[in-house]
């Protein structure tokens, strides 16, 4: 298990932190923006572990408390970019069968955007929300999955509200696909926004799955609204509707 960033021997250290100077033409949004990079531990120990961005770092938080990254399993993962969500699922689902004795598992990624590719997965550049493009995927997966994380979000249009409604909607789009690929006993996770909308959502994956925590990874940023929905134990195709067991995932 990796460590807790910051400073653990007490000796002999202390935190620097980096101040940027606004230099010309350089916004002051667009200078806190890279002083708060240049200062995120989790940035720093991306940098250190090989990770394509400190993203990585919420899915392996979540993977700790509820293991569902485990070798063997088959994975979807839409909204993919930069990759570091893959890179973790590669490495524990044993996709490049590095693990002796364990099964080998499965991770595809799909992105609007092109990403650099990654060992061990199956990356494709599509739009989830254009048409037919949910088929296109299960043609891709060619299958079963056991896990569908997503961490799609729409770019900020500035309103708050706005952006919260646009990033439930993704949950949804990804929710519906995950009824249709998903084993039974299989793993769902979302990111959302706090914000009132996604009760919906919350309601309609309590009737899919046997238990739904909210939760909010050590490793988010404590001033983002951003917080994860974690549906595990997929009930299968079309449950009578019975409503699963809430747990708010003490954050």
């Amino acid at each position: 298990m990796a460590k807790k960033p910051g400073n653990t021997s007490g000796r002999g250290q202390r935190d620097l932190r980096v101040k940027v100077k606004t230099a010309r033409g350089r916004r002051l949004s667009s200078k806190l923006w890279l002083e708060r990079q240049l200062n995120d531990p989790y940035v720093k120990r991306a940098q250190a572990e090989g990770y394509r961005g400190r993203a990585a770092f919420k899915i392996l938080d979540l993977d700790e408390k509820y293991h569902f990254l485990v070798p063997g399993a088959r994975v979807v993962d839409l909204g993919c970019a930069p990759g570091g969500w893959c890179q973790v699922a590669v490495k524990r689902v044993n996709a490049l069968a590095e693990r002796p004795g364990k099964k080998v598992g499965s991770v595809l990624g799909v992105d609007l955007q092109e990403v650099e590719p990654i060992a061990g997965a199956q990356l494709h550049q599509l739009d989830f929300m254009g048409e037919g493009a949910d088929d296109q995927v299960k043609a891709w997966l060619g299958g079963k999955a056991d896990v569908v994380i997503s961490d799609m979000a729409a770019a900020s249009s500035g309103h708050k509200q706005t952006d919260h409604l646009r990033i439930i909607a993704l949950g949804e789009a990804a929710a519906y696909f995950a009824f249709d690929v998903l084993e039974e006993g299989g793993t769902f996770v979302a990111k959302v926004l706090a914000g009132g909308a996604e009760g919906d959502l919350q309601k309609l994956l309590k009737q899919k799955f046997t238990k739904v925590a909210n939760v909010k990874p050590p490793s988010s940023r404590s001033d983002s609204s951003e917080k994860f929905v974690v549906a595990t134990g997929f009930r299968g195709a079309d449950p009578e509707g019975d409503e699963g067991d809430e747990d708010d995932g003490g954050g």
